[in-house]
């Protein structure tokens, strides 16, 4: 009699053949985000952060784009590809870093500061994009700014944790909305405290969204020693756990990315600096839920070809820097 284990084992590659069926079907491709599921990172076309999401959406030379991440990301994918069909597999897949500033807020701080350059974080609502000079991303942020002439007063939203860390990296001042992903501002110094205890020769990765990660770089009074601790997007991350030489390493970030640290480096070992940072939206596309999307061209995000035209600028700004 064969276990449940095994059951369940056979649903799933019945599944996942499944999917494969229908996206060579229907000329699609499917992005998905580091902190989603393991069997979704697993069957992704592309796996990435929110850059080079976003390139893979303006290259991809599919009709469908199928995204396995959070609502944001999909109206991303839709402005840089209006002649693609993107479907999102959860359509309750939203995101409390943009859902942290509305457009009526945004344009009452540009009311407040006439003729100051907006940059937004990618984590945004088209409606946000439409109304900003520039996006970035966690990994490309620094050098965003840093392009833009000095002279230049900056509004930069919505997270206050990256901000700061802008701020601080660039030396300039800038104009900082008092937004946070739910998830990275609950990794504080005393759970980075908690793991350099129990695994006294990790390197410490720490994610710029986290709010200790501004505490590190000021060298303030904490729990934990940072002098093995390194600031990293998502990307830099990965990067950096690979070239690395320490065997083993302590993530502040989303825990959905050990999945891909395992796989990629399969002699180190990764502890999450809290067990629980996982973002409850980006789990919420399954296998199923995929293989729906696809089945049933089920959800279609579009975003309205004019509001589309006023965000692509700040997209392809943020594409042309890095």
């Amino acid at each position: 009699m064969r276990s449940a284990r095994a059951e369940t084992m056979q649903a799933q590659d019945a599944l996942v053949d499944e999917i494969r069926r229908l996206k060579a079907t229907k000329n699609a491709v499917i992005l998905a985000h580091n902190y989603e599921r393991p069997e979704i990172q697993d069957i992704a076309d592309y796996l990435g952060d929110s850059l080079g999401l976003s390139r893979q959406a303006a290259t991809t030379e599919a009709d469908v784009i199928v995204f396995c991440g959070v609502h944001f990301m999909a109206e991303t994918a839709s402005i840089i590809a209006q002649d693609k069909t993107v479907l999102i597999p959860d359509l309750e897949a939203g995101c409390s870093l943009a859902e942290s500033i509305t457009h009526a807020q945004l344009v009452a701080w540009k009311a407040e500061h006439p003729g100051a350059t907006v940059v937004s974080y990618v984590n945004t609502s088209a409606a946000i994009k439409a109304e900003s000079d520039y996006c970035v991303t966690s990994s490309n942020a620094v050098d965003v700014v840093n392009a833009i002439p000095a002279d230049e007063k900056i509004l930069f939203l919505p997270d206050r944790f990256l901000g700061t860390y802008v701020e601080m990296k660039t030396g300039r001042k800038l104009e900082i909305w008092p937004g946070a992903c739910h998830v990275h501002e609950k990794i504080g110094d005393m759970n980075l405290a908690a793991k350099q205890r129990e695994y006294p020769d990790a390197e410490v990765l720490i994610h710029p969204e986290c709010g200790c990660s501004t505490a590190c770089m000021m060298n303030s009074a904490m729990s934990f020693d940072c002098k093995d601790a390194r600031i990293h997007s998502t990307s830099g991350m990965l990067t950096r756990a690979q070239a690395s030489e320490a065997q083993e390493f302590v993530v502040a970030t989303e825990t959905g990315i050990l999945h891909r640290m395992r796989k990629e480096n399969p002699g180190k070992t990764f502890h999450p600096a809290s067990e629980a940072s996982v973002c409850e939206y980006m789990k919420m596309t399954t296998l199923t839920k995929l293989r729906d999307a696809l089945a049933h061209d089920q959800y279609e995000v579009r975003v309205d070809p004019a509001m589309a035209e006023a965000a692509r600028r700040p997209i392809d700004r943020m594409l042309a820097i890095g």
